[in-house]
C-alpha cells in the first residue's frame, strides 16, 4: 500500500491485538486506531493494547478516543470530567480548562495523544437528538469561551484536542448517526452562532477539527461539511486560514455510507480537505481494507491528487511530533486533586428549579426510578436507578425504592399507599423523553412533599410541574452531589 493509508485512522474489535490484526495493521500502515469502550478494560491491559498497535503501525500512529466528559466517555477508572453542559452551568473558563486537563491526564497516562473532544456545537434547538448535555450550552459566546478553554487545557498536558463538529451539529433535529441532516440557515446566521466557538478555536491554534455530516446549503446545497471543499478549503482553510489536522467524523455513520459506503468517502473527503478519516468498522477489519483500496483508485484514476495526500500525511506528522503519546504518570497527588475538583464541580452544577424541599433522613423516603435508560449514538453506558439508589441510602437509610423496567406502563402504587406522608423522589435518568410511567406519576404526587430529580436532562410534566434538582450528570460523583443537596447536609 501507498501512505496514503496513513490518513486512515480506524478501529479494532476488541481489548487484546491479535497477531492476525497486527499483522494486517501492519501490512496497510495506518495513520492510528481510535479506542471505544470494548477496548478499554484495564489500565494494564489498556497500555499493553496502545504498545501493540504503536508497534505495528510504526512512528508517529495516533491513538485518539472520544473522552468528552459526562456521557460520553470511555475510560471509567480516573477522575470523569463533567457534562460540558455542568461546566456551561458553572460558567468558568478556568473550570474549562481544567476539566479539560483532567480528562488529558487520564488519557495521557496509557499513551492516548488524540481526543475527539471537545463539542463546540450550540445547543440551540431544544430537539436536537445527538448534541443537548455535549455542549457547553445554547449562547455562542459562552460555547467559544468554555469549548476552547477545554481544548486548550486538554493540549496543555499533551493530548490533541478536536473540536466538533465543524461547522456545527446544534440546530438539527436529526442525528447523523442515523440519517442526513440539514441546517438551511442563511450565511449571517451562521456567522453569528454555529461558527462563532469553531473561528475562536481556530484564533486560538486549537490542534485539531472534526467535520459533520451535516449539509449547509448556503454554502454547499449538496454535499455534507465531510465531503465539500467549500466547507473544508473555502471556508476553513482559506478564509479563516487552518493549519491544524482536519479530521472527519466515523464514516460509517449512515449520513455517510448510505451514500458513500465501501469507503468511497474516504478519497472524497481527503480532495475536499481533510487530513484524517475515521473509518470506523465496529469489528469488522474489512471496512478499513476498503477505505484503502478507495484510496488506491482513486489516486490511480486522478480524482484524488498525490500532492493532496501528501499535504494531509505532512499536517499528521507535524501534529505528531507535537503530541508524540509518550505516556506521563498519573500521580496519586495529581488523582486526588482531580478528583476533588471533579467532585466541587458536581456541586456547582446543580441546579435548583422552583422551592426544592429539604427531606428529612428521619423518616422514610421513597424512590421512583427506571432501572436504566435507553442510549444511542455516542454513549457507551447508561444511568443506574440502583446507583442513584445507592448515593441516597448514604443519607436516606430508610430509602424506599420502586424501579421499574423497560416495559413498565404504569407506577406502581404499593409504596405510595404504604406510606402515604413520605417524601417522593421521582428520578429520571434518559436522555430523550422519559417513560410514560413517570409522566402518569407526577400529577399524583402534589399534595404531598416531591422532587424531581433529573440526572441527565431536565424534563417536564406538563402541568404537573414538580420542584426540579438537576444532576447534569449520571456518574457517581453527581449522585452523591444530587443525594447531599437532598438532604442539606
Amino acid at each position: 500500500m501507498t501512505g496514503a493509508a496513513r490518513t486512515l485512522i480506524v478501529d479494532v474489535p476488541g481489548p487484546d491485538l491479535t497477531p492476525a490484526q497486527g499483522r494486517f495493521l501492519r501490512e496497510y500502515g495506518f495513520g492510528g486506531v481510535c479506542l471505544f469502550a470494548r477496548n478499554i478494560r484495564t489500565p494494564e491491559q489498556t497500555a499493553r493494547l496502545i504498545r501493540d498497535l504503536r508497534d505495528a503501525l510504526g512512528g508517529g500512529a495516533w491513538i485518539a478516543t472520544d473522552q468528552e466528559g459526562g456521557a460520553v466517555l470511555r475510560r471509567l477508572d480516573v477522575p470523569l470530567p463533567p457534562a460540558p453542559l455542568a461546566l456551561g452551568v458553572i460558567g468558568s473558563e478556568d473550570a474549562a480548562w481544567e476539566a479539560g486537563a483532567v480528562a488529558a491526564r487520564g488519557l495521557i497516562e496509557l499513551g492516548i495523544n488524540w481526543d475527539f473532544a471537545p463539542s463546540l456545537d450550540v445547543n440551540v434547538n431544544p430537539a436536537n437528538p445527538v448534541i443537548g448535555e455535549r455542549a457547553f450550552g445554547a449562547n455562542p459566546d459562552l460555547v467559544a469561551r468554555l469549548g476552547t478553554a477545554w481544548a486548550l487545557g486538554l493540549e496543555a498536558q499533551g493530548v490533541m484536542a478536536a473540536v466538533k463538529h465543524f461547522p456545527g451539529h446544534g440546530d438539527t433535529h436529526q442525528d447523523s448517526h442515523l440519517t442526513l441532516p440539514v441546517v438551511d440557515k442563511p450565511l449571517a446566521a451562521l456567522e453569528a452562532t454555529e461558527w462563532l466557538p469553531f473561528r475562536t478555536a481556530v484564533t486560538a491554534g486549537v490542534g485539531s477539527v472534526m467535520t459533520a455530516h451535516i449539509v449547509y446549503p448556503a454554502l454547499d446545497p449538496h454535499r455534507p461539511a465531510t465531503l465539500s471543499p467549500a466547507l473544508l478549503t473555502g471556508l476553513l482553510r482559506e478564509r479563516w486560514g487552518y493549519g491544524g489536522v482536519v479530521v472527519t467524523d466515523a464514516t460509517d455513520m449512515r449520513a455517510i455510507a448510505d451514500r458513500s459506503p465501501h469507503g468511497a468517502a474516504a478519497p472524497l473527503a481527503l480532495a475536499a480537505g481533510a487530513d484524517a478519516v475515521l473509518s470506523c468498522g465496529h469489528g469488522e477489519l474489512r471496512i478499513h481494507a476498503e477505505h484503502a483500496r478507495a484510496l488506491e483508485a482513486a489516486l490511480r484514476e486522478g480524482s484524488l491528487d498525490e500532492a493532496r495526500v501528501e499535504e494531509a500525511g505532512s499536517r499528521l506528522e507535524r501534529a505528531a511530533r507535537r503530541f508524540p503519546g509518550t505516556p506521563r504518570p498519573y500521580t496519586a497527588d495529581e488523582r486526588e486533586a482531580d478528583e476533588a475538583s471533579v467532585a466541587r464541580w458536581a456541586r456547582e452544577a446543580l441546579t435548583f428549579l422552583g422551592d426544592v424541599p429539604r427531606l428529612s433522613p428521619d423518616g422514610p423516603v421513597l424512590l421512583y426510578a427506571p432501572r436504566t435508560a435507553p442510549v444511542g449514538g455516542p454513549y457507551g453506558d447508561a444511568p443506574s436507578g440502583e446507583a442513584l439508589a445507592d448515593a441516597l441510602r448514604t443519607h436516606f437509610p430508610r430509602l424506599r425504592v420502586a424501579l421499574h423496567g423497560a416495559g413498565a406502563r404504569e407506577p406502581d402504587p404499593s409504596l405510595l399507599r404504604t406510606f402515604p406522608d413520605a417524601p417522593v423522589i421521582l428520578a429520571t435518568l434518559d436522555r430523550w423523553a422519559p417513560p410514560a410511567w413517570q409522566a402518569q406519576l407526577a400529577p399524583t404526587l402534589h399534595g404531598r412533599t416531591a422532587v424531581h430529580l433529573a440526572l441527565w436532562t431536565v424534563h417536564r410534566f406538563g402541568d404537573a410541574a414538580l420542584p426540579t434538582l438537576a444532576a447534569h450528570g449520571f456518574r457517581e460523583v453527581n449522585l452523591r452531589a444530587a443525594a447531599r443537596a437532598l438532604a442539606r447536609d
